[in-house]
C-alpha cells in the first residue's frame, strides 16, 4: 500500500511545483513594469560590474537578435504610429550595445594578453571569421561598416526624421481646422472627429520623438568609432608594455579582439539603423512595406519592359558575360507580361462591372430613392464666388469654424444641440448669393461682397463712406459694402463692422431661433431625457408613459421654444409637467404652469440692463373682452373674437408699442393666466418678436415698471 501511495504523492507534488511554476509565470507576466525595470537595472549593472565571457556570449546573441526582431516589426507594420514605441525602443537597444561595449572592452584590456578568446567566442568567431588571419582587411571591413551606418543610413535617416517632424508640427493646425470643419458640417461624428485628433497628435509627437532618437544611431556610431580606436591603441600599450608582448603579437591579438568586438555590435547598429531608416521613410506610405514597394515597382510593365531590352543590349556588347544578363532580361520581360496581362485583365472587369450597373435598371431606380428620402435639418447652400469663405486664411472668419462656435453656443443658450449644418455649393444661385433652408424649405437667403465688410449705423443713418448700398439679409436694415481699408475709419464712427462670414452665421442664428420647435425632434427629445443626471430618471420613469407620453413632453418643450424659452434647466420643466399632469392632459395647460415654473428664468431674461422689467398691460376691457371670447373646454378650448374687435385690439397694441421703441424700450405685453397663449397667438401674426407673459411668470423678487397700457 505504501508503495502504491507514493508515485501518488510524488505526481501530486510535481503537479504542485508545475502550478506554482505557472502561476508566477503569469504573475511575472502581467507585470511588465517590473521586468522592464529589472532589465534597466542589468543594463547599468553591466556599466559598472565586469561580466564573465560565457554571459557576455548569451548578451551578445541577445542584442543581435533584439535588432533583428526591430527590422521585422518595421518591415511588417502598415503604419508608424503602430510602432509609435520605436524611439522608446531605439534608446533601450542603444543602451544595450553600449552597456555591452563596455563590459567586452573591459575583457579586452584585461585579458586580451591570454589569446583570442578573451572575450568570449562569440567576439573570437567574428573576428576571425572577418579578418582571415589578417587584422589589415579586418580593419578595412569594419572602418567600411562603420562608414556605411554613419554616413549613409544615420545621416539620412536624421535628416529625413527632422524634415518629417518639421512639416508634421506646421501641418498640425490646418488638419485639426479640416477636422473640426468636417465636424460643425455634419461629415463626421464626434467620437471619429476625437479619434482623429489624438492620431494627429501621435503622429506629431511620433515624429518629434523619431528626430530626437534619430541623434541615439548617430552618437551610437561615433561611440563605435571610439572604442574601437582605445580599444586598439590600448591593448597595444598593455600588451607591450606591461604584459612583455611583441608588437606585431599585440597587434594582432588586440585588433583581432577589438574588430570582433566592433563587428559584433556594429552589425546590430547597422539593422538598427536600417530599422529607423524604414520607419521614417515609411511615414506617407500606408500598408506593409512589402506590399507597397512590390507593388509601386512592379506596377508598370512598360518601365520592366524598358529594363528588360537595356539588359539585353548590355549582354551583346563585347567583354561582357552574357549570361547572367540574359537571365535577368528573361526574368524582367516575363515579369512585364504578367503586370500588362493582370492590370488589362482589371480594366476589362471593372469595364464590364461599370455596363452592368449602367444597364441595371433596378440599381439606377434604387439609389435616387434612397437618397431622396434623406433630408438635410439645417442646409446653407452658397454661390460659387462665396466658397472662399470656408478655406479663409483666419480662423475667425472661416466660415465653417464660426457654425461650430454657433452650435456650441446655441447649445449652452437653448439647452439641446442643434443639428449639424450642411454646406454645399449651389451652381444655379448667383455668385455671391447663399440659401438657408430648413428641412429643405428655404428660410432665408442674401447676397455678400466676399472681399469686402458689411458696415452698419446703430442710430440708423446714413453712412457717409465709399462704398456699396446694400441691405442687411437678416433684419433687413440700411447697411453698406465697404473695402477693408476703410475698416479704421467706420469703427472709429462708431459704426458696426462685420465679415461676411458673421453675416451668415448671424443669419443662421436667427433663422434656427425662428424655428427651433421644428428642429427638436421626438429623437432629440429622448436623447435630451437620456442625458439627464441618474437622480432625474427615477422621475422620468415614474411620468413617462404613466402621466404624459414622450410625444406630449415633446410638445410642451416645442411650446417653450416657439416663444424663445431656453429648456436647458430640464429638471424644473419636468417637475412642472409631473405637477400638472395631476390636473389636466391638455397640453397648453401644462405648458403654462411649467412657464410659471421657470418664472425666475422668464423674468431674468425680459429685464433690461438696469434688471427692471418693463411692461405694457392689458386694460380690464380687453382681458374681460378675451376671456369672454373663450370657448370650448379642455383641449377644444378656442379664441372666438369678431373680427373687427381683433382689428381694434392689434391696432391699439402696434401703436402702444411703437411709441415705446421711439422712446428706446421694448417693453413685455402682461396679461392674465387664463388668456395668454390666445393673445399670445394673436400677437406673433403681427410682432413675433414681442414677449407675452403672465402674471404668474412674473418673479416675485423681480423689478417692473408699467411703461403703458392698452
Amino acid at each position: 500500500m505504501a508503495e502504491a501511495g507514493t508515485p501518488a504523492t510524488t505526481e501530486s507534488q510535481q503537479t504542485g511545483v508545475e502550478w506554482d511554476v505557472r502561476e508566477s509565470f503569469g504573475s511575472l507576466k502581467n507585470r511588465g513594469d517590473i521586468v522592464l525595470a529589472l532589465c534597466v537595472v542589468a543594463i547599468l549593472v553591466v556599466l559598472i560590474l565586469p561580466m564573465p565571457k560565457s554571459l557576455l556570449d548569451i548578451s551578445l546573441a541577445f542584442s543581435i537578435t533584439f535588432s533583428v526582431l526591430i527590422l521585422m516589426t518595421a518591415l511588417f507594420v502598415e503604419r508608424p504610429l503602430q510602432f509609435n514605441t520605436f524611439p522608446t525602443v531605439l534608446l533601450l537597444a542603444t543602451m544595450v550595445r553600449l552597456s555591452l561595449n563596455l563590459a567586452s572592452t573591459r575583457l579586452i584590456l584585461a585579458d586580451g594578453h591570454t589569446g583570442t578568446d578573451a572575450a568570449g567566442q562569440v567576439i573570437e568567431a567574428f573576428g576571425g571569421f572577418v579578418m582571415g588571419n589578417n587584422f589589415v582587411i579586418g580593419i578595412i571591413v569594419f572602418a567600411i561598416l562603420v562608414i556605411v551606418n554613419f554616413i549613409v543610413i544615420t545621416k539620412g535617416s536624421g535628416r529625413i526624421a527632422e524634415v518629417s517632424a518639421r512639416f508634421s508640427l506646421d501641418a498640425m493646425p490646418g488638419k485639426q481646422m479640416a477636422i473640426d470643419a468636417d465636424l460643425s458640417t455634419g461629415l463626421i461624428e464626434e467620437d471619429e472627429a476625437r479619434t482623429r485628433r489624438r492620431e494627429l497628435e501621435e503622429e506629431s509627437s511620433f515624429f518629434g520623438a523619431m528626430d530626437g532618437a534619430a541623434k541615439f544611431v548617430r552618437g551610437d556610431a561615433i561611440a563605435g568609432i571610439l572604442i574601437t580606436f582605445i580599444n586598439i591603441i590600448g591593448g597595444m600599450i598593455i600588451g607591450v608594455v606591461q604584459k612583455d608582448l611583441s608588437f606585431a603579437q599585440a597587434a594582432d591579438t588586440y585588433t583581432r579582439l577589438t574588430v570582433g568586438d566592433g563587428l559584433v555590435t556594429q552589425i546590430p547598429a547597422l539593422i538598427v539603423s536600417t530599422s529607423a531608416g524604414l520607419m521614417v521613410t515609411k511615414a506617407g506610405v500606408t500598408g506593409r512595406t512589402d506590399t507597397a514597394l512590390f507593388g509601386q515597382l512592379g506596377r508598370q510593365p512598360r518601365a520592366l519592359g524598358l529594363v528588360a531590352i537595356l539588359l539585353i543590349a548590355l549582354s551583346v556588347l563585347p567583354g561582357i558575360p552574357m549570361l547572367p544578363f540574359l537571365l535577368l532580361s528573361s526574368a524582367t520581360g516575363t515579369a512585364a507580361w504578367a503586370v500588362y496581362s493582370r492590370n488589362k485583365q482589371r480594366e476589362e472587369e471593372a469595364l464590364r462591372q461599370l455596363e452592368e450597373k449602367t444597364v441595371d435598371p433596378a440599381g439606377l431606380a434604387e439609389e435616387p430613392i434612397t437618397t431622396a428620402l434623406k433630408i438635410d435639418y439645417l442646409r446653407l447652400e452658397l454661390g460659387y464666388g462665396l466658397l472662399s469663405l470656408i478655406s479663409a486664411p483666419r480662423e475667425d472668419q472661416r466660415l465653417t469654424d464660426q457654425i461650430k462656435a454657433l452650435r456650441r453656443q446655441m447649445a449652452s443658450d437653448v439647452g439641446f444641440v442643434m443639428p449639424s449644418v450642411r454646406i454645399q455649393d449651389n451652381m444655379q444661385l448667383p455668385a455671391n448669393n447663399y440659401v438657408i433652408r430648413v428641412k429643405e424649405i428655404e428660410a432665408g437667403r442674401g447676397d455678400l461682397r466676399p472681399n469686402m465688410l458689411l458696415s452698419m449705423d446703430p442710430r440708423g443713418e446714413d453712412i457717409t463712406l465709399p462704398g456699396e448700398k446694400t441691405v442687411e439679409p437678416t433684419f433687413g436694415l440700411p447697411a453698406l459694402w465697404i473695402e477693408e481699408s476703410n475698416r479704421e475709419e467706420a469703427l472709429f464712427r462708431g459704426f458696426t463692422v462685420v465679415d461676411p462670414a458673421t453675416v451668415i452665421t448671424t443669419h443662421i442664428t436667427e433663422v434656427i431661433k425662428a424655428n427651433m420647435a421644428e428642429l427638436l425632434s421626438y429623437a432629440e427629445t429622448q436623447k435630451l431625457l437620456d442625458d439627464l443626471e441618474k437622480e432625474h430618471q427615477k422621475l422620468i420613469a415614474d411620468m413617462i408613459p404613466a402621466q404624459i407620453s414622450l410625444g406630449g413632453v415633446q410638445r410642451v418643450l416645442q411650446n417653450l421654444l416657439a416663444e424663445r424659452i431656453s429648456i436647458r434647466d430640464m429638471p424644473t420643466i419636468l417637475e412642472g409637467i409631473s405637477e400638472a399632469c395631476g390636473n389636466t392632459r391638455n397640453v397648453m395647460m401644462i405648458t403654462e404652469h411649467v412657464r410659471a415654473r421657470l418664472a425666475r428664468q422668464i423674468s431674468d431674461m425680459n429685464s433690461n440692463d438696469e434688471g427692471i422689467i418693463p411692461l405694457v398691460s392689458m386694460s380690464p376691457q380687453w382681458e374681460q373682452a378675451f376671456a369672454e371670447s373663450l370657448i370650448g373646454q379642455g383641449d377644444d378650448r378656442q379664441l372666438s373674437m369678431q373680427p373687427t374687435r381683433l382689428q381694434e385690439f392689434i391696432t391699439a397694441l402696434r401703436n402702444t408699442l411703437e411709441r415705446q421703441a421711439m422712446m428706446g424700450e421694448s417693453p413685455v405685453l402682461l396679461t392674465s393666466p387664463g388668456i395668454r397663449p390666445f393673445v399670445r397667438s394673436i400677437v406673433e401674426r403681427f410682432r413675433p418678436m414681442t414677449v407675452v407673459m403672465s402674471q404668474n411668470e412674473v418673479h416675485p423678487k423681480a423689478k417692473i415698471k408699467t411703461v403703458g397700457q392698452v
